[in-house]
C-alpha cells in the first residue's frame, strides 16, 4: 500500500507540476521560494514536455474547473543570465522589400510559450514563401521582468549577429505580470512598475532596430483567468505606447484576432465560417489552429506594415 501511494505521489507531482511551480513562482521571496523553484523546475518541464499539463487542464474542463494554469510555463525558471555580445563590427542591415530564394528576407521570431506557439507556425509559412530565411529563438518562461532567471537583451545581442535579421517578430510578456525584485521590490500595478517595464521594453525595441531590422510586437490576447487577462491589457498598453516612440517598430494586437470582437476571451472563433479552436484548454496558450489565424494576421502585416512582399 505503501508503495502504491507513493507511485500515486510520484505521477500526481509530475502532472500538476507546472501548477505547483505557479504556486511557488507567486509566492513571496526567500529560501523557502528558492528551494520550491529548484525541485520543481525540472519536473514542471519534464510534465511540459510530455504534454501531461494537458491532461490536467483536460480533466479540469471534465469536472468543471476553469482556473488558469500555467500549462506549458508561463512563470520563469532558474536560467543563467547570457553574457552580453559585442556587435559594433556587425554591418547594419538593409531591409530587401523584394525578397527571393536567392537573397530571401531573414526573420528572426522571439518569445515566450505564446511565442513559441505563434512562432512554430509563422516560421514554417513564411518558409514555405519560398523567399524568406526565418529562425525562431523561443524562451518558455522568460520575459523582460526577470534577468536573472532568463537574460532577453543578451540574447538578443547575440542573435543579432548570428541571424542578421531584416525583420523581427517578438511576442512576449505573458511572464512579466509580477514585482520587479529588489531592493527594493517594484510591485506590479503601481505606477513605478509601468515605468520600468516601458524602459526595459523600449531599451528592448531599440537594441532589435539598432541595426536596421524592422520589428513587428505581438501583443497578448484575452486570458481565460479574469486577473491574468487584466494583467496582460496594462501590459499590452505599455507595449503599445513604447512602439509609438521607437522607430521601425509597429505593435499589432491579438486582443480581437484571438478573442471576441469585443476582447473577451473565447476559446473558438469563427474564420471564414469555419470554427476554429484558438486556445489551449488551460485558457491561456495558443493552440495550432490559433497559432495558424495569428500568423495570417503577421504575414498580411509584413505585407502591408513593412511593405515588404513575400508572396501569398
Amino acid at each position: 500500500m505503501l508503495g502504491v501511494s507513493l507511485a500515486a505521489f510520484a505521477i500526481w507531482l509530475v502532472l500538476d507540476a507546472p501548477t505547483l511551480q505557479h504556486n511557488a513562482q507567486v509566492s513571496p521571496v526567500g529560501t523557502r521560494r528558492t528551494v520550491s523553484l529548484d525541485l520543481l523546475g525540472p519536473l514542471a518541464t519534464i510534465s511540459r514536455d510530455l504534454g501531461l499539463s494537458h491532461v490536467v487542464s483536460i480533466a479540469d474542463g471534465i469536472l468543471g474547473r476553469h482556473g488558469n494554469r500555467p500549462g506549458n510555463g508561463l512563470h520563469p525558471t532558474p536560467v543563467p543570465p547570457k553574457t552580453t555580445v559585442t556587435t559594433t563590427t556587425v554591418p547594419r542591415v538593409v531591409v530587401d522589400r523584394r525578397p527571393s530564394a536567392e537573397d530571401p528576407l531573414r526573420v528572426l521570431v522571439l518569445g515566450d510559450s505564446l511565442g513559441i506557439d505563434l512562432g512554430d507556425v509563422l516560421v514554417n509559412d513564411l518558409t514555405g514563401t519560398g523567399a524568406v530565411l526565418a529562425t525562431l529563438d523561443g524562451q518558455v518562461s522568460t520575459g523582460l521582468t526577470r534577468p536573472d532567471y532568463f537574460n532577453w537583451p543578451a540574447e538578443l545581442s547575440a542573435d543579432l549577429p548570428r541571424y542578421t535579421p531584416q525583420v523581427i517578430v517578438i511576442m512576449m510578456g505573458a511572464n512579466d505580470a509580477q514585482d520587479f525584485p529588489g531592493p527594493p521590490d517594484v510591485p506590479f500595478g503601481t505606477r513605478a512598475w509601468d515605468a520600468q517595464y516601458r524602459s526595459r521594453v523600449e531599451s528592448f525595441m531599440a537594441e532589435a532596430t539598432s541595426r536596421g531590422a524592422q520589428v513587428i510586437w505581438v501583443g497578448m490576447p484575452p486570458m481565460q483567468d479574469p486577473v491574468l487577462s487584466a494583467a496582460m491589457s496594462r501590459i499590452d498598453g505599455i507595449v503599445r505606447r513604447a512602439a509609438g516612440h521607437v522607430r521601425g517598430v509597429e505593435y499589432l494586437a491579438s486582443w480581437t484576432v484571438l478573442g471576441t470582437s469585443t476582447g473577451q476571451f473565447t476559446p473558438y472563433r469563427v474564420v471564414a465560417g469555419q470554427e476554429v479552436n484558438v486556445r489551449e484548454p488551460d485558457g491561456t496558450h495558443i493552440s495550432p489552429g490559433g497559432a495558424q489565424v495569428l500568423s495570417n494576421v503577421v504575414e498580411q502585416a509584413i505585407r502591408t506594415h513593412l511593405h515588404i512582399h513575400i508572396g501569398g
